[in-house]
């Protein structure tokens, strides 16, 4: 009986631990937050069981009950059902676009979770036994652990719920380490960044600008949540740097507030207040409080910069009564910081800058499009408030490299250019790419996109504009998953866009495979979103 015990457990141990290894790579995706973590699960059922899972469970329901009403050898029931446990196994089960990063959290996590499961798995068993008896508790035992496997990805549950306590202690602790850090390096001006878009862009531009005068350090890639950026404070920042750009991120209320408490920003840059991440903030108002936390964070003497062409920011800076900067691309008498004579083309923009008391320059930048030319009036505001030069700000604009995913221009010298927008598309994000791609006046223009997420009610009518907006500017349509897409198709039959040159398929690698057969030379293939690995494609 023990040899057929110990076999169950080892092939329930590696279809377990597989079921974990996947859900620790999902909860990982949503920052490790057990009430997004189970909405994920809810609208993900077949990704959460996986696919061949309920084979098992078929199979153990089946010997089972065979075995209860004509009893056979415990070893043939132990061996089919191995047998099948190993199957489910060994099928492939997903690829992942950003794949698992195993941090001291996951690593945690990982071991606490199977332990938890373990010690599920030795209760069944002892309960089954002592319930059902000595004849039965194999085949009962066999069953429940068949559904347990089936709802493995939900172990991982009850292992944060577990080491919650654990986590916050050490959670606390870099960011307290991280924060003792900040105000210790006295010389050092923080510049944060936060917005419902462009932040991440901003960021860097912001950066290169104000490397010109001063050593920058900026937080690397989209690190925007407490944690991460305690950790790039605690382990990269020094005092060899005279300024620190931290990008403040938040999905709920309150977080960006607690981000000012951490880097204690002496300026601080609004870019913009839209419908993102609305299932969390529930409304605009609610992001617009949000965002604001920033300003109210700001030191004594900080400057608070605006963008003004954002009706939601534009509300926020006229209730502001601190130094403060507006910039924008309307309205120039409004403005501090704005930009004119503006020539946007497939290798980058040209435009003079001006700023309210020290004149104006020629700039040009390999940037693309009019909405970058308005990230860089933000990194321009900052070089202003800190006193560089207009020729400091416009070499630091000139040196400007595209960032990846974001209307990256990629010419691999086919004969097709890529723009790449892969990232976290938005209504706005997507207008100015649809803007950048319809300067190629004499190229055929394909567009990729499974559409936009995260826009809470608002989004079906988002995807349905982007859908009309698409209509004017392409050619051929590939749109990624086809309930996904819907209001996209219904955007562009609305505005009589034809309707052979909507293909559908359900996946980005599909896709590709399309675009193998369908590009010719001259073609320009635009990337429009590229969906994470906890959103169903199809």
């Amino acid at each position: 009986m023990s040899l057929l015990i110990i076999v169950l457990f080892v092939v329930w141990l590696i279809n377990t631990f597989e079921r974990v290894l996947y859900s620790l790579h999902m909860i990982q995706l949503e920052m490790y937050d057990n009430e997004k973590y189970m909405k994920w699960l809810a609208n993900n059922k077949t990704k959460a069981h996986g696919p061949k899972s309920h084979l098992l469970v078929i199979v153990s329901v089946v010997v089972v009950l065979i075995y209860m009403f004509y009893p056979f050898d415990l070893r043939i029931l132990v061996l089919i059902w191995s047998v099948t446990g190993l199957y489910v196994a060994s099928y492939k089960k997903y690829e992942s676009k950003k794949p698992l990063v195993m941090t001291d959290r996951a690593k945690r996590l990982l071991i606490g979770t199977l332990v938890l499961a373990i010690v599920d798995f030795i209760i069944v068993v002892l309960l089954a036994r002592w319930i059902a008896g000595e004849s039965y508790y194999i085949p009962i035992s066999a069953f429940i652990l068949a559904l347990s496997i089936y709802y493995g990805t939900y172990y991982i549950i009850g292992g944060i719920w577990l080491l919650n306590p654990f986590e916050k202690s050490i959670n606390n602790r870099f960011y307290q380490a991280a924060q003792d850090k900040i105000k210790s390096l006295e010389d050092l001006t923080v510049v944060g960044i936060t917005g419902s878009y462009g932040k991440t862009s901003t960021k860097f531009i912001t950066a290169e600008i104000l490397e010109q005068k001063y050593k920058t350090f900026k937080t690397p890639g989209s690190y925007n949540t407490p944690m991460g950026v305690s950790k790039v404070i605690n382990e990269d920042l020094d005092d060899s740097y005279n300024v620190f750009v931290a990008e403040l991120g938040a999905e709920r209320m309150g977080e960006i507030k607690e981000m000012t408490k951490l880097v204690t920003p002496d300026i601080g840059i609004i870019t913009s207040i839209g419908p993102c991440h609305l299932e969390t903030f529930k409304t605009i108002e609610n992001i617009a409080k949000t965002k604001y936390e920033l300003i109210e964070g700001l030191s004594g003497d900080g400057w608070a910069i605006f963008n003004y062409d954002n009706e939601y920011v534009k509300k926020l800076a006229d209730m502001t009564y601190i130094k403060k900067i507006l910039y924008g691309l309307k309205n120039h008498k409004d403005l501090d910081v704005y930009a004119e004579d503006i020539v946007t083309g497939i290798e980058g923009s040209t435009f003079t800058l001006n700023i309210k008391g020290k004149g104006t320059v020629e700039c040009k930048t390999k940037l693309l499009g009019k909405h970058n030319v308005l990230n860089i009036l933000a990194g321009a505001a900052t070089g202003y408030a800190l006193g560089m030069s207009l020729v400091q700000i416009a070499s630091g604009i000139e040196k400007i490299e595209p960032i990846q995913h974001r209307l990256q221009l990629i010419n691999p010298g086919t004969g097709v250019i890529v723009i790449d927008d892969a990232f976290n598309s938005n209504p706005d994000g997507a207008t100015a790419a649809l803007e950048v791609l319809s300067e190629f006046k004499d190229n055929r223009k394909i567009i990729v996109t499974p559409g936009m997420i995260g826009l809470g009610d608002l989004e079906y009518e988002e995807n349905k504009k982007l859908g009309e907006g698409i209509a004017q500017v392409c050619d051929i349509v590939i749109l990624v998953g086809e309930a996904r897409t819907q209001a996209i198709k219904d955007g562009l039959l609305a505005s009589d866009f034809i309707k052979e040159n909507i293909i559908i398929v359900q996946s980005l690698k599909e896709s590709e495979t399309v675009l193998k057969t369908l590009l010719k030379k001259g073609d320009v293939v635009l990337f429009e979103n590229d969906l994470p690995d906890t959103y169903n494609e199809a």
